[in-house]
């Protein structure tokens, strides 16, 4: 068997040329790789994300995580968010576990607003420590006076909502389950 390679010629590259054009073969407009899923271009996403980073006078010395109205969440249910352009593999290594995280908060005992602060300042905390991906506990404990995880659906709000968060998505077996989430943070200033 030989391994030389055979080198077209002018010929046969205007043949192969004419059968594309008479079998309807354009060329891509685009060099990028089509992942398979449709980029969601989400309003919302973009106005929760200026609002987070807008200072405005009345949360300049507090947190920048709302204290609204939240959806509520049930217990066992799986949360899972990420912004539109972070690339599906690595979410999927996300998703599976498979980035390893570097430091975590547990939450279990807090009050809802000993919980904001303190999610905010481990946050802050992570990305002065260029954290990469962190495990925060929130536990599938239903409030006192709610009928759902108080502080697991606040979490999933609030994460939304923070500027260096990238995507979040509950957490394998082993590290927490649905009462757990891994954090992937944008690292400032982390060279591509």
């Amino acid at each position: 068997m030989s391994r030389d390679r055979h080198v077209p010629d002018d010929d046969e590259i205007s043949a192969f040329r004419q059968a594309l054009r008479e079998a309807g073969v354009r060329p891509i407009a685009s060099n990028r790789a089509d992942p398979g899923r449709r980029r969601r271009r989400d309003p919302a996403v973009a106005e929760r994300r200026a609002a987070a980073t807008t200072v405005t006078d009345d949360i300049a010395g507090g947190g920048r995580t709302s204290d609204g109205r939240v959806e509520p969440v049930r217990p066992s249910e799986f949360l899972d968010f990420a912004l539109p352009d972070l690339p599906w593999r690595t979410r999927q290594q996300l998703k599976r576990g498979r980035i390893a995280w570097e430091a975590g908060l547990d939450l279990h005992g807090h009050t809802l607003e000993e919980a904001r602060e303190e999610l905010e300042a481990f946050l802050r905390d992570a990305a002065d420590r260029r954290r990469r991906c962190v495990l925060v506990v929130h536990g599938k404990a239903w409030g006192s006076t709610s009928d759902y995880p108080v502080i697991k659906s606040h979490v999933n709000a609030w994460l939304r909502e923070w500027p260096s968060v990238l995507a979040f998505c509950s957490a394998a077996t082993l590290d927490g389950g649905t009462g757990a989430v891994y954090v992937l943070l944008r690292r400032r200033g982390a060279q591509a």
